[in-house]
């Protein structure tokens, strides 16, 4: 769910105005799955924009406030949700961890680096929600670790239907800051892409894997 339409709507403004979201509905991106898209997003460009990045790390503080009570840890999902949890949580003075795609393959071998202990509240900061398998996957090591993980807070969402089915069968409660379809709204309002484009952006929303068969 989206936690407040306004903010949805100056956050999508931020990532359309900084080219953070990148609109090719007709010279479409392909994914790592394969997946052809019309949309490429990385929200790490935030980061070099000072007020931009002050906004959202307010937000996200926000966020948890208003949605979970008691938290102990702030964890950001790597590699792109680690300096906005590092943010959040200097932000609340709270401690961080972070959580990597994989064990560390020498040394400790951890894959959950910073101090977590069991039973310890966390809220999992992630910058972009796809599908939801990798931050989910985080989730996982988080509560094999013996951390009871309240939820997750990500700037970005696709909407799409795979993700929400993710974190429903994970019991994960998932808060965004703003969502596909709000960017789209501003995306036409501002005139980065026209009615025509938006009709096919609309379609991938609703069903990707046929929009990109029909775009190869």
């Amino acid at each position: 769910m989206n936690y407040k339409n306004e903010v949805a709507e100056i956050i999508a403004s931020y990532l359309l105005e900084i080219h953070a979201i990148k609109l090719h509905s007709k010279n479409p991106f392909t994914w790592a799955s394969g997946l052809r898209s019309p949309i490429y997003c990385d929200n790490r460009i935030t980061l070099s924009y000072p007020n931009k990045r002050t906004y959202i790390k307010n937000q996200l503080a926000s966020a948890i406030k208003d949605n979970f009570n008691d938290v102990d840890v702030i964890a950001g999902v790597a590699t792109a949700g680690v300096p906005q949890g590092a943010l959040v949580a200097d932000e609340l003075g709270l401690p961080f961890v972070y959580i990597r795609s994989s064990a560390k393959a020498h040394g400790m071998t951890n894959k959950i680096e910073g101090k977590l202990e069991k039973g310890q509240t966390v809220v999992v900061i992630e910058d972009l929600i796809s599908t939801g398998k990798s931050s989910l996957n985080a989730v996982d090591a988080l509560r094999d670790a013996g951390a009871e993980v309240k939820g997750m807070i990500a700037i970005f969402t696709y909407g799409l239907d795979i993700a929400k089915e993710n974190f429903a069968n994970k019991d994960c409660k998932l808060i965004t800051l703003s969502d596909y379809d709000t960017m789209i709204g501003k995306a036409v309002s501002d005139n980065y892409v026209s009615s025509e484009e938006e009709s096919s952006l609309l379609k991938w929303s609703k069903n990707p894997k046929q929009w990109s068969n029909n775009n190869q």
